[in-house]
């Protein structure tokens, strides 16, 4: 089967299925329209984003398009909700009339696909990736990815993969299963590279990385850290080497989320970094700081003061 090419950049479409707070229609197709203006190409999408909000804003938008990769998750059925809410009780705001239910059976994942393809209004999806299986990975690596393989045959699905916020289950992944590709959040970034031995092992075994959560859910995203890491208050000692990291930047003209940004693509492994986004405004601005370039001798600082793993 023909390779499917990744690009650099990627949009990441949780804060457009209304994560933390609501987002109205005319912000999100104005927010993805700006991403596609600023040439990214890659976008990627969850069931679990917004109750499927998301799949059908992305969907909608990129509709009469092409050139584009787009992903897509399984391991979440969305299912009528037994009582209802405004907000889902997972950090979206939109109304509670579905709900969430873990299934990374065979049937579920074909299910799955099937309903996002629906949601999408495409015949097909580049990109699926078994989402969250934490505590599901031995279903995970038995069924879902079976049953991903199979639509990989049949060609409904380009590639595949798995989507975590840890390295260690991804790791099973690539040792014991025939993906192609991995979308890692939050463990190689300029706080944390507790995730290189996945990547290694990615780099023997021919497979891709999508890199997201580069900001560490908001500490890294601003000039000035603060805020939260892997979505909770940051602790104190993070946010101190947060600070000295950002100290060492500007001493090299880089502000800390443009260093964030081009951090994960050093690594041979990573071939996209995915960035989410909410409004236009922040889509522009994270393509400035992404056209500027960012000096070697700023990793080299960076290495020595052992704010940062070498790479071997």
């Amino acid at each position: 089967m023909e390779r499917i090419e990744l690009p650099r950049r990627g949009f990441g479409g949780a804060p457009i299925g209304n994560l933390f707070e609501e987002v109205p229609e005319e912000q999100a197709r104005a927010t993805i329209d700006a991403a596609w203006d600023q040439g990214v190409r890659l976008y990627d999408t969850a069931p679990h984003y917004g109750l499927g909000l998301s799949e059908r804003r992305l969907g909608a938008a990129l509709a009469g398009r092409s050139g584009y990769v787009l992903s897509t998750k399984v391991g979440r059925l969305l299912v009528p909700a037994s009582s209802g809410g405004r907000r889902d009780g997972e950090g979206f705001d939109v109304p509670a009339d579905l709900e969430r239910v873990w299934d990374f059976s065979r049937d579920g994942v074909r299910r799955s696909l099937a309903e996002s393809l629906a949601r999408l209004g495409l015949p097909a999806i580049d990109i699926a990736l078994i989402h969250d299986p934490d505590d599901h990975v031995e279903q995970a690596i038995e069924q879902a990815y079976p049953a991903l393989a199979e639509a990989r045959a049949e060609g409904s699905v380009r590639a595949i993969g798995v989507g975590m916020n840890q390295w260690q289950a991804p790791l099973r992944f690539v040792q014991e299963t025939d993906i192609d590709v991995v979308m890692l959040a939050g463990r190689y970034t300029l706080l944390d590279q507790s995730g290189l031995p996945l990547l290694e092992e990615c780099v023997k075994r021919g497979v891709r990385v999508l890199a997201a959560g580069v900001f560490n859910s908001g500490l890294l995203a601003t000039g000035e850290p603060a805020g939260t890491y892997n979505y909770q208050p940051a602790p104190e000692p993070m946010v101190e080497r947060a600070r000295r990291i950002a100290a060492v930047c500007e001493r090299h003209g880089v502000t800390l989320p443009q260093a964030a940004m081009a951090f994960p693509l050093r690594h041979p492994a990573i071939a996209t970094v995915v960035l989410g986004a909410r409004a236009p405004q922040e889509v522009v601005a994270n393509a400035a700081l992404w056209s500027r370039p960012v000096p070697d001798a700023l990793w080299a600082e960076l290495e020595a003061e052992e704010l940062l793993q070498a790479l071997g």
